[in-house]
C-alpha cells in the first residue's frame, strides 16, 4: 500500500542510496541534488529545490547527496561539477543540469516529468462536485484558478461548480472573461447551462416582489422577503445588499433576526469567498 504521506526530502548515504535513488524512482521521479559545503552556487540552488519539493508535496522526492561525504555515489553517477542535479525515473537518469539555475528553468524541467501541482486540487474539487459539495469545490478552485495563472480548464471547472452552487453572477463574470479563441464546446455548454439556471431561478414570487419593491423601495419587510428569494435564486449579492439596506435603516430589525440572516448568508458562501469577505467588511463598518 502506498504511503499516504510520502517523504519529500531525504539525505542520501550508502545505506539508503539504492532504496531512494533507484527503487523509489520506480514509483515517482527522484530529483538528486549533488552539493558540497564549499560550493556557493549549491547554497543558492538547494533552498530553491527544497521550496519546490515542498510545493509539489511528494509528487517527487528530493534526494540530497553531499558529494564530499559520498564520493563513491557521486562517482557512480559521473558527477564532474557542483551543483549537479539529475532526475531519475525507473532507475535511470532522464534529465538534469549542472550549475545554478533560475527558478523558472528548474520549474520548466520539472514540468516535463511531473503532474502540475494543481492537478491534485482539480481532482479533489471534481470529486467534491460529483458528491454534491459544490460550495466546497468552489472554495478549492478559486485559489487554484488564480495560482495557475487562470488556466482555461480550471476556469471551466470553476464555472461548473459556481453554477451548481447557484453563484450565477460569479459564473457569468468568469465566462465573460474567456477570450474568443478559448470559447470551445465546453464553454458553449456551460453558457447554455448558466442561461437555463438563470431562467429557472426567476420564480413568479421573485418577479412579483421586484415589482412591489419598485413601487415601494424602502419597505423593509418586502426587502427581507426578497432577500430570501434572491438567495434561493443564487443572486447572493442582491440578497446581501437587500439585507444591508435594512440594517442601515434599522440595525436591530426584527430583534436581530435580519442581522442573523445576513451572517447566515455570508457563512453559506464558504470560507475565503470574496463576496463573503466584502459583506463582512460592510457589516463590520456598520457595527463599529
Amino acid at each position: 500500500m502506498m504511503d499516504p504521506t510520502p517523504e519529500v526530502i531525504v539525505n542520501i548515504d550508502e545505506s539508503n542510496a539504492a532504496q531512494y535513488l533507484i527503487e523509489e524512482s520506480m514509483q515517482r521521479p527522484v530529483v538528486i541534488d549533488f552539493w558540497a559545503d564549499w560550493c556557493e552556487p549549491c547554497k543558492v540552488l538547494m533552498p530553491l529545490l527544497e521550496k519546490l519539493a515542498t510545493e509539489y508535496a511528494g509528487a517527487f522526492l528530493l534526494a540530497k547527496v553531499n558529494a564530499d561525504d559520498q564520493q563513491m555515489i557521486a562517482q557512480q553517477f559521473g558527477v564532474r561539477s557542483l551543483p549537479t542535479v539529475m532526475v531519475m525515473r525507473d532507475g535511470q537518469p532522464v534529465d538534469g543540469f549542472a550549475g545554478a539555475q533560475s527558478e523558472q528553468a528548474v520549474r520548466e524541467m520539472l514540468e516535463k516529468h511531473l503532474p502540475s501541482p494543481y492537478e491534485a486540487a482539480l481532482v479533489e474539487a471534481t470529486t467534491m462536485l460529483e458528491a454534491g459539495d459544490a460550495a466546497g469545490a468552489v472554495s478549492i478552485l478559486r485559489g487554484v484558478y488564480e495560482d495557475s495563472g487562470r488556466r482555461h480548464d480550471i476556469a471551466m471547472t470553476l464555472v461548473h461548480a459556481l453554477i451548481e452552487a447557484r453563484r450565477l453572477d460569479d459564473a457569468q463574470v468568469l465566462l465573460d472573461a474567456v477570450p474568443m479563441v478559448d470559447q470551445d464546446p465546453l464553454y458553449d455548454q456551460l453558457l447554455a447551462q448558466l442561461t437555463l439556471a438563470r431562467e429557472a431561478s426567476r420564480s413568479p414570487e421573485l418577479v412579483a416582489l421586484e415589482e412591489q419593491i419598485a413601487a415601494d423601495p424602502e419597505n423593509l419587510d418586502l426587502l427581507e422577503q426578497i432577500a430570501v428569494q434572491y438567495s434561493a435564486a443564487g443572486q447572493f449579492r442582491e440578497a446581501l445588499e437587500s439585507l444591508m439596506f435594512i440594517l442601515r435603516k434599522d440595525l436591530d430589525h426584527k430583534d436581530g433576526a435580519t442581522k442573523k440572516a445576513l451572517l447566515d448568508t455570508i457563512a453559506s458562501l464558504g470560507k475565503g469567498d470574496p463576496l463573503a469577505a466584502e459583506y463582512q467588511r460592510k457589516l463590520f463598518s456598520l457595527l463599529y
